[in-house]
């Protein structure tokens, strides 16, 4: 979904199909959390962050468990950390205020909230969060103040707590100062950062662009425009980079449905080619991606879907899965639980108020509905929250890592 659409339906609500799926490993009986950071349903109550008690067959599946709210009105929750971190700080954004929130979630029933920041190091207007080789955050920041008005924004290293230990700037002579800091990959096996640039607040040529940095030092690289493909329009809107499993391959994918490949990233000519592209619709743009292995999944509007790729080839990615959610459901974010079992959706349209789980085989890239998730309703299955739900997270298992890949594809089945 384009991001200015995301930003006006959040503002407007502030004033499956699938295959049967192999049996799953058992559940280790370890409590597991979903946090969704949620609207409020109308501009008179506060954010807040869900917890939803997502452990396997236990007596409380599906249901919120505990609330905390954020103070303000209107924040615009938007993108958190995509993964629980080890140190049970989450960070989140609130776009509207240009705030960040940082929650203490080392006791999920009983969330915390641990830090407030505004603008940080001269930078405005917070998007994602990443954590670094060490357990700092990596956090992209839209915007820096000018004298002439808004110039391209940056990079922050943060410790846990939310202190500044270093910025860099995205901005270079001859750049479009439209160029806005969107999302990022960190690759630290090769001293990189990838960058996206959407502008959260509107459209512009800088919008097909990446920029490259060096992770050691915060310095920006070099800025490539993505070439479009046969639709003359994939490029638009670059959105979420995604280190794959060699730690060195890195997919880039754009709101406008196309996915590239970035090659040459250790070099000093990267480029980029277009692997595979998606149909969109008015108004409903491909957003959130997650790895899983040998497996890229996306939310698809023009599908209703989220879509399972394998990508064992990275140039060459093939559509194993299609999990197809209701008519008027607009897929967004994914989240996907560290044992790469299960994916949670949020989204716009018709799920606006709901989250969605799903069922993951990390071995053959299927989807299928968890249809015990929420309310039992087969035309709107879902849990139904009170507010918009945007970004999401799985708590952190403690007991063992991703589950296992096998060390070659599987046959393609149909869909």
């Amino acid at each position: 979904m384009r991001p200015t659409f995301t930003l006006a339906v959040l503002l407007g609500a502030l004033v499956g199909c699938g295959r049967t799926m192999p049996e799953q490993p058992a559940p280790s009986g370890e409590p597991e959390y979903l946090y969704l950071w949620t609207a409020a349903a109308d501009s008179s109550s506060p954010d807040y962050l869900a917890v939803v008690d997502v452990t396997d067959r236990g007596e409380r599946y599906g249901r919120i468990v505990a609330t905390l709210p954020v103070p303000g009105r209107a924040n615009v929750p938007h993108h958190t950390e995509h993964e629980m971190p080890a140190d049970g700080r989450l960070f989140a954004n609130g776009f509207g205020s240009g705030k960040t929130w940082i929650f203490d979630l080392t006791d999920p029933t009983a969330p915390r909230l641990a830090g407030e920041l505004a603008d940080v190091a001269g930078y405005t207007h917070p998007h994602s969060y990443l954590r670094l080789p060490g357990g700092n955050v990596l956090a992209t920041f839209q915007m820096r103040h000018d004298a002439t008005g808004m110039r391209p924004g940056g990079l922050v290293e943060l410790t846990g707590d939310g202190r500044v230990v270093r910025s860099g700037s995205a901005d270079a002579p001859g750049l479009d100062p439209a160029t806005r800091v969107y999302s990022a990959g960190v690759v630290p096996a090769l001293d990189r950062i990838v960058t996206t640039t959407t502008d959260m607040t509107g459209r512009s040529e800088a919008s097909r662009q990446l920029q490259i940095w060096r992770l050691s030092d915060l310095s920006l690289l070099t800025t490539i425009v993505l070439p479009d493909g046969p639709a003359g329009d994939e490029s638009i809107l670059t959105a979420e980079p995604r280190v794959l499993a060699d730690g060195k391959t890195v997919l880039v994918s754009t709101f406008s449905c196309g996915l590239y490949l970035l090659e040459g990233l250790d070099t000093g000519a990267p480029s980029v080619r277009l692997v595979a592209s998606f149909p969109k619709e008015d108004r409903t743009y491909c957003a959130i991606p997650v790895i899983a292995g040998n497996y890229y999944l996306v939310t698809v509007p023009a599908y209703n879907a989220v879509v399972s790729l394998d990508i064992s080839d990275p140039a060459h990615p093939r559509e194993v899965s299609r999990l197809t959610l209701g008519e008027g459901d607009v897929p967004h974010w994914i989240a996907i639980s560290p044992d790469h079992r299960r994916v949670a959706v949020t989204g716009y349209g018709a799920m606006l108020n709901r989250v969605v789980l799903a069922e993951f085989d990390a071995a053959s890239g299927l989807l299928s509905l968890d249809r015990r998730f929420g309310v039992p309703d087969p035309a709107r299955p879902g849990l139904v929250i009170e507010g918009v739900p945007h970004g999401a997270v799985f708590s952190r298992r403690q007991d063992h890592g991703p589950a296992p890949v096998p060390s070659s594809s599987p046959p393609r089945p149909d869909r």
